[in-house]
């Protein structure tokens, strides 16, 4: 079997004594798979008694293509099945769907996926494992791959190596992206962890068939399938495209109005507290460590009493520790999963009442709207931290319609998923979703009377 530049790059860091993640690939076609069955494969014949896991996010999806490649490997490396290794069904009594070798070496497949019945991912956590590969691993959730690296210790100390988990995917916006291509790119990932980027073009013994057919896609999935371009999101689901999210950091054509402050207090012991000041739909954005709640209080105070504006004009997540500010400072409460209010443009019954909308809460109703407004180019940020930047990036392009092919209200996919695929909470992007609120609420005026 011949390895491509790209694929040596990475076999050499899965072999050194530093690196414990590899993340291969970031495109289609640059021999993903093959690398991480040939890497599970040499290290189970090289170290007797070891113990290796191949995953991928569904067991029926990993039978039908990265066993299959396995298989290939084996052939191309001149191992024979019953021979040189055997293939359990998953019915065998102590070795369930396994790759079983005469050293007495094992590599277990495993489904990492996220099931509502082991949402802690319980039997991976009872694994002793020397070192694993996730295929595919933009399809599964941070937390699977945290739990199968915290179990890579069987025989490690035996024989003196490091443990080791190859990953390989394509460009997604998860934590695939925020762990390892974005510190890759801007030089600041942790020392254990490397990235290669491999092509189609860095596979010499790719089908040309396999190169045209790329090239016929829509651009969308062209920029990340063939160029390796990770800052392009091609689900359908997603309520905002990346290049309108990006322009709302140069939308400076947005005009003044309204003052309004939208506060996402950190949650249950989170770490981040976000406060967005308003003027109209310029918000000025701020982050706070952890901090008591009396402080985010008067921190708030301090800011409306400095912007003029009253109690009622500051919205703060009820949801958690949020509802003591709101109890105690008086302002106004976002509950995320109350009624949808009647929109103010929408239309009127016969009773002349304004309609309801039909989305399942008023957070799913105010993320609907606010990705509109984004996509229209009506909001501005004003924000100078390319970190913060970043992250609200990420969570913009994860406010994404769940359900889509189902007839039901509209929603937005829940926080718990959305915090799967991040790695963190949403912070930054609930803050800009509650300004919203305040277009939904009745404007009332008064009319001086006449005499």
């Amino acid at each position: 079997m011949k390895l491509n530049l790209k694929q040596t790059i990475a076999l050499d860091y899965l072999e050194d004594n530093a690196t414990t993640e590899v993340l291969f690939g970031g495109g289609a076609g640059g021999g993903k798979s093959i690398l991480g069955c040939y890497f599970l494969g040499k290290a189970a014949l090289k170290f007797p008694e070891s113990r290796w896991v191949m995953g991928r996010a569904s067991m029926k999806t990993l039978k039908e293509t990265t066993y299959i490649s396995f298989l290939k490997m084996a052939k191309m490396q001149g191992l024979k099945i019953d021979t040189d290794f055997q293939v359990t069904s998953p019915h065998h009594k102590e070795y369930a769907n396994c790759i079983l070798f005469p050293n007495k070496s094992v590599i277990l497949m495993k489904d990492l996926e996220l099931y509502p019945s082991d949402p802690n991912f319980d039997e991976l956590g009872s694994l002793e494992i020397t070192g694993g590969f996730i295929d595919e691993a933009n399809q599964v959730t941070a937390k699977a791959k945290n739990i199968l690296a915290s179990r890579m210790r069987h025989n490690i100390t035996e024989y003196g190596i490091v443990p080791k988990l190859l990953m390989t995917c394509n460009p997604a916006k998860n934590w695939a992206y925020q762990e390892f291509y974005r510190p890759s790119r801007d030089g600041t990932i942790l020392p254990y962890r490397k990235f290669v980027q491999s092509l189609v073009t860095d596979n010499p013994d790719i089908d040309p068939t396999y190169v045209t057919n790329l090239r016929k896609l829509d651009e969308v999935s062209k920029q990340r399938l063939l160029y390796g371009n990770w800052e392009y999101d091609d689900d359908p689901a997603a309520l905002m495209d990346y290049d309108s999210i990006c322009d709302i950091f140069t939308n400076t054509h947005v005009k003044g109005g309204d003052k309004k402050i939208s506060c996402d207090v950190a949650r249950l012991g989170g770490d981040r507290i976000v406060i967005i000041e308003w003027d109209g739909w310029r918000g000025k954005v701020k982050a706070y460590n952890k901090q008591p709640l009396d402080v985010t209080g008067a921190l708030l105070e301090d800011m409306r009493y400095r912007m003029g504006i009253g109690n009622s004009d500051i919205i703060v997540d009820e949801d958690g520790v949020g509802g003591g500010i709101v109890d105690f400072m008086k302002f106004k409460g976002f509950v995320n999963n109350s009624t949808a209010l009647p929109s103010p443009d929408g239309p009127i019954d016969t009773n002349g009442n304004r309609i309801r909308e039909n989305y399942d809460n008023l957070k799913s109703q105010c993320y609907f709207r606010v990705a509109q407004r984004i996509c229209r180019k009506e909001l501005y940020l004003d924000c100078e931290d390319i970190t913060i930047k970043n992250l609200i990036i990420e969570e913009l392009e994860q406010v994404k319609q769940k359900n889509m092919d189902k007839d039901a209200k509209k929603g937005v996919v829940p926080k718990d998923q959305v915090k799967e695929r991040l790695g963190r909470s949403p912070d930054f992007a609930d803050a800009i979703m509650m300004r919203e609120y305040f277009e939904l609420v009745p404007k009332v005026g008064f009319v001086a009377a006449k005499y």
